[in-house]
């Protein structure tokens, strides 16, 4: 097959020939139709998980946000079948585990992530637990952005952070994850800060429902957040995750506020920031991480974008071939992406 592969740690991307995945008897093959280029991928091929454990074996496949098409199942696989339109979480579960019988297969103990999207063809792990069923009224594009961006941005919001009609939330940081977090909040009936540095970021942000926006270098974000909400937000979500974002989220919030730890932290950080436990303790604000969308989440946010109230595929900022996915990777060092770039031509 044809596929973008990772041959070391920061060295260029190669679109090669590849060879096809094997699948177990618990397995699936997908032919991929759409799969988004996450910031995600970027840290995985700066190596900047190192620290928590994390690394992939070279030469590999990324690509953890698809969807697509069952080519082909294995001999133990019971719900799946040929031809069913399919998206994957990038955290597979075991399915076994106490966290995966808990509904809580984000955090499975034994945890395979679902790479391969970069690639013609690609295989789902445990098929019947992981293989999500995409339904006809939701598109490829909306689907593989469900496979990672948008539906952690999903559980942030909705589950994590519990917005509800007429809380202020606060977003730092508007790349995909970002933007989403704003979609699914002003869904939700919540009213959006959006908070940035670049000014078409924010004005994209508007067009997904911010009522809003803050450019980040225009004096104290936390200040001018407590002038825009009379007193400081109900929660507010760190789509980025450096030490500024950060600070900037937990110093926002009111009292007895959420904090919502979505971004993943750099090379800079590598995972450790200092924050402001006093102000945290005194006024019993809530520092909440949140990873994934559990398996048994996604009825509900399938439904909303089925139905019309959530549109995963207006945040879309290009459509792409496979052959360019190693200058859209390398343009991520310096943020130059806006919104999902989506791969939808595997030729």
């Amino acid at each position: 097959m044809k596929a973008a592969v990772m041959e070391a740690t920061a060295e260029p991307i190669v679109v090669r020939e590849f060879d096809d995945p094997e699948i177990g008897p618990a397995d699936a093959l997908i032919r991929v139709e759409a799969c988004g280029v996450c910031r995600s991928d970027w840290h995985i091929w700066q190596g900047d998980l190192s620290w928590v454990g994390f690394a992939v074996p070279t030469p590999s496949v990324l690509g953890h946000e698809w969807a697509g098409i069952v080519e082909a199942v294995g001999s133990d696989v019971q719900n799946i079948r040929p031809g069913m339109r399919v998206l994957t979480p990038f955290h597979n579960g075991c399915g076994n585990c106490r966290y995966c019988v808990a509904g809580k297969s984000n955090l499975c103990d034994n945890n395979g992530a679902g790479m391969g999207g970069f690639g013609q063809l690609a295989r789902v792990a445990t098929a019947d637990f992981n293989a999500i069923p995409l339904p006809e009224a939701v598109s490829f594009e909306s689907g593989a952005a469900m496979g990672c961006r948008f539906m952690t941005s999903y559980h942030g919001v909705a589950d994590r952070g519990e917005v509800k009609g007429g809380d202020w939330v606060v977003v730092n940081g508007c790349g995909g994850i970002g933007l989403s977090a704003v979609q699914v909040a002003a869904a939700l009936g919540a009213q959006v800060i959006a908070v940035d540095l670049d000014e078409a970021k924010l004005g994209k942000a508007i067009e997904e429902g911010a009522v809003a926006t803050i450019n980040a270098t225009d004096g104290s974000v936390p200040d001018q957040v407590r002038d825009i909400t009379a007193g400081g937000a109900d929660v507010s979500v760190d789509a980025l995750g450096i030490k500024a974002t950060m600070l900037n989220s937990v110093n926002s919030l009111r009292k007895g506020g959420i904090h919502v730890q979505i971004g993943i932290t750099s090379s800079e950080e590598q995972g450790q920031v200092a924050l402001p436990i006093d102000l945290i303790t005194m006024s019993e604000i809530e520092f909440r991480g949140s990873l994934g969308n559990p398996n048994d989440h996604y009825e509900p946010m399938l439904n909303m974008v089925a139905s019309g109230r959530l549109h995963p595929e207006t945040i879309i900022g290009e459509r792409i071939a496979l052959d360019d996915v190693p200058k859209v990777i390398e343009s991520m060092t310096t943020f130059q992406t806006m919104g999902f770039t989506t791969i939808t031509d595997f030729s």
